[in-house]
C-alpha cells in the first residue's frame, strides 16, 4: 500500500514495523474524535474560502459514514496505514475522490493527532472523575449500612485509638472525591485548541481561523503561540497520570485495609462467594483477588506516570517522534484506572463487616482518658499522659 506521504522510494518493512509499533491499533479510541476534528477544520476550510461547499459536504458525508462504520466494527486502522489519521484520510479519499486530499489543507498530522487526543482525554477524565464519586458514594452507602460498627483505628499496626466504619468510609471517601476534583483540573491543560499550529510553526501564506475551529470543538482558548503547542506535549497527559496515580493509590490503601480485615486472624470482613475466587488445590479457600489486583495496579499506575515522564526528559524543541510513544502508558493508565473503577462500588457493596469479630483493646481509650484528666483536673496534658500511662504499666 502506498502511504500518503511517500516519495516514490519503497519503504523498508522493517522500518514501517519498527515506527509504526503499536500506535496503529492505539488509534483505534481516537477515530470518533479525529472523525469530529476533522469536519470542524474542513467548514472551517470552507469559511475561509478554501474548500467549496461540494466538497464540503462530501467530507462530512464521507467522514460521518467511516465513524459509524469503525464503530461497527466494518474496517479498523492497518499496520500499512501506520495511523489512524493516515487511515482515515486514505479511505476518504477512497470514497468520495479528490475531495478527501482537501482535507488536510492546513494541518499536520502533529496537530491532527493531538486535537484527538484531546479531545479523547477531555471525555476520558470526566469519565474518571464521575467513577471516583461512584465509588465515594458506595462507601457512603457502607457507612450508612455499618453505621453502628466499631472498628480499632491503628497506627503502626497497633490498635490505637476508637474508630468505626463510618469514620473508616469517611476517610477514604473524601479523599477520592479530592481525587475527582484533582482529575477535573487537568482540564485546564486539555481546553487549548492546537489545531491549527500544523507542525509546530503555523501555516504561512494560508488565512486559517484557529478561533473558529476552537469553538466548533468546545475548547476553552487556542494554543498560542504555535511553537508553544509541541513543547506543551507531554504534560496535559503526565498531569493526568499523576492524578490517576494518586487515585489509584488511595484505592491501593483501601485494598490494603480490606485484605487485612478479611484474613482470618482479623476476621472483620465478609466478602460473598461472587467477588472472591477459589483455589485450584485447597477446597476451602476463597481468595479476595479483586482487592488484590486493585492494590497491585496501583504499581502500573505510577509505571506509567514514570515512563511517561521519561519520554519527555530533555526532549529538543518541536516535534520528535519519541512523543508518539507517550500513547502507550497513557491509554494503559486509563484503561487500568476505568477497569478498577468500574467493579469497585459492587463490591464494596457487597462487603459486609461482622462486629462479633471485632475486639478493641481496653487501652485503645487511653488517649480520650489522658484528654478527660486535663478538663477535668486542668493538668497539663504531660502530666495526665504519664498518670495514665503509669496506671496501664501497673495493671500489667
Amino acid at each position: 500500500m502506498s502511504r500518503l506521504w511517500d516519495k516514490g522510494a519503497p519503504l523498508d518493512e522493517r522500518v514501517l514495523r519498527y515506527t509504526a509499533g503499536e500506535d496503529y491499533a492505539l488509534d483505534e479510541r481516537l477515530v470518533p474524535y479525529d472523525v469530529r476534528a476533522s469536519i470542524a477544520h474542513a467548514e472551517m476550510l470552507h469559511e475561509q474560502r478554501l474548500l467549496s461547499a461540494v466538497d464540503l459536504e462530501a467530507i462530512r458525508a464521507g467522514l460521518a459514514a467511516l465513524a459509524d462504520e469503525h464503530a461497527r466494527g466494518l474496517w479498523r486502522i492497518e499496520l500499512a496505514d501506520e495511523d489512524g489519521q493516515t487511515a482515515l484520510e486514505r479511505r476518504l479519499t477512497e470514497r468520495i475522490g479528490p475531495a478527501g486530499g482537501r482535507v488536510h489543507l492546513g494541518r499536520s498530522r502533529n496537530d491532527q493527532v493531538l486535537t484527538a487526543l484531546r479531545l479523547y482525554l477531555r471525555d476520558a477524565t470526566e469519565e474518571l472523575s464521575g467513577g471516583a464519586v461512584a465509588a465515594a458514594e458506595a462507601l457512603d452507602r457502607m457507612a450508612a449500612r455499618e453505621r453502628d460498627t466499631v472498628l480499632p483505628g491503628y497506627t503502626h499496626m497497633q490498635q490505637a485509638m476508637p474508630s468505626s466504619v463510618p469514620l473508616w468510609a469517611g476517610g477514604f471517601g473524601a479523599e477520592l472525591r479530592d481525587d475527582a476534583e484533582g482529575l477535573h483540573q487537568v482540564q485546564r491543560r486539555l481546553g487549548r485548541s492546537p489545531l491549527g499550529s500544523a507542525a509546530g510553526y503555523g501555516t504561512p501564506g494560508l488565512p486559517l481561523a484557529r478561533e473558529s475551529t476552537r469553538e466548533k470543538l468546545g475548547f476553552a482558548v487556542v494554543h498560542e503561540p504555535v511553537t508553544a503547542v509541541q513543547l506543551s506535549r507531554g504534560k496535559a497527559e503526565a498531569e493526568l497520570l499523576l492524578q490517576i496515580a494518586l487515585l489509584m493509590q488511595d484505592l491501593g490503601r483501601l485494598a490494603a485495609d480490606a485484605l487485612l480485615f478479611y484474613t482470618q486472624e482479623f476476621g472483620f470482613l465478609e466478602l460473598p462467594e461472587a467477588f472472591t475466587t477459589g483455589s485450584s488445590i485447597m477446597p476451602q479457600k476463597r481468595n479476595p483477588d479483586v482487592f488484590e489486583l486493585i492494590r497491585g495496579r496501583s504499581a502500573t499506575a505510577q509505571a506509567c506516570l514514570t515512563e511517561a515522564l521519561a519520554i519527555c526528559a530533555k526532549l529538543p524543541s518541536g516535534y520528535q517522534r519519541d512523543l508518539q510513544l507517550l500513547k502507550f502508558p497513557l491509554f494503559r493508565s486509563i484503561d487500568i484506572a476505568r477497569q478498577t473503577l468500574g467493579i469497585l462500588p459492587a463490591a464494596l457493596d457487597a462487603m459486609r463487616f461482622r462486629p462479633d469479630r471485632i475486639t478493641l483493646d481496653p487501652a485503645i481509650h487511653a488517649a480520650e482518658e489522658a484528654n478527660r484528666l486535663v478538663v477535668s483536673e486542668g493538668i497539663p496534658f504531660r502530666e495526665a499522659y504519664r498518670r495514665v500511662g503509669a496506671k496501664l504499666k501497673g495493671k500489667d
